[in-house]
């Protein structure tokens, strides 16, 4: 079997990657923070320590996963973000080139201004906020850089369950188990729900057809934060007992200081214009996550 290095695996998105490919691949996984069992030790901002790890397990592709994602925490630690974000994806690109293999990197929808409806591949990226930056940066020295490469762009992820995801469902489902009967969701921003599954599945597919470069990678339907939570509860069977009520973005501006562009849609045009796009419809994908990650969790 080929093998895969996988850096920063220790999040929703690592734990995806380790479920859909550690049959088919030998994997080396590694983060800062070693909560599996499969996972060793790695601060890839080191570049000598990232180097040494890589180099022994020789590796015939190499995952470049982990980020800060915390879009609050970025603007407030901006030095640490640009050298968790970008410079690290620079240390991935030159050990790549090294061994001659390819770079999978992970961008996302957030590096966008949200001044379009929606954005396809071929988009021209215009970030805001420290976290956007740092991404972009990212991006664009593996684009320009690394000899084979695919860039995936995310949108709003789910997965993991409550133990790894900090996003969007895992709050909402927070409250709900914590009592909360009221929701307060945002009616002005936009933007495409990402399952980590999904997203490794067509990962995966890629990287067996060797179909190389920059790919959108997101479920198929364009939504709002204010109809996944409505479908949250429709899912969840709770019509009747949690009420949404709908507020903008500036009732959380205290706690959700850092500015989020209006929309983060995506659109799998180069995906789906190959043929690859094997993301499915976000409710379905949410259903999944749910019956998967989240059985008795509300009990």
């Amino acid at each position: 079997m080929k093998k895969i290095y996988i850096a920063g695996c220790g999040g929703m998105l690592g734990e995806a990657f380790y479920k859909q490919f550690k049959q088919d691949y030998t994997l080396k996984c590694s983060d800062i923070d070693v909560n599996e069992e499969w996972l060793e030790y790695l601060d890839f901002r080191n570049f000598d320590e990232y180097r040494e790890q890589v180099m022994k397990f020789k590796p015939d592709y190499l995952f470049h996963l982990g980020a800060y994602t915390d879009l609050e925490f970025c603007e407030l630690n901006q030095d640490d973000t640009y050298r968790t974000n970008t410079l690290a994806v620079e240390n991935a690109v030159l050990l790549a080139n090294e061994l001659d293999i390819p770079l999978l990197y992970i961008s996302t929808a957030g590096i966008f201004d949200g001044k379009k409806e929606f954005y396809d591949d071929w988009d021209d990226p215009n970030p805001i906020g420290c976290y956007a930056r740092s991404k972009y940066a990212g991006e664009l020295y593996v684009r320009e850089n690394a000899r084979r490469y695919l860039v995936c762009r995310a949108g709003w992820m789910m997965g993991a369950g409550p133990r790894k995801d900090k996003k969007f469902i895992q709050k909402l489902m927070k409250q709900i188990k914590d009592g909360k009967r009221e929701l307060h969701i945002v009616n002005d921003k936009d933007g495409t729900p990402t399952y980590t599954h999904d997203f490794a599945r067509n990962v995966k597919l890629l990287i067996s057809k060797e179909y190389w470069g920059l790919y959108n990678m997101v479920c198929e339907g364009q939504t709002s934060r204010l109809e996944i939570a409505t479908e949250l509860v429709r899912q969840l069977k709770m019509e009747g007992v949690i009420r949404i009520t709908e507020v903008t973005s500036d009732y959380f501006k205290k706690e959700y200081f850092a500015e989020r562009p209006a929309s983060e849609r995506l659109v799998n045009k180069k995906l789906n214009l190959r043929g690859l796009g094997i993301m499915r419809d976000w409710k379905v994908a949410l259903q999944e996550y749910l019956g998967d990650y989240y059985s008795g969790y509300l009990s």
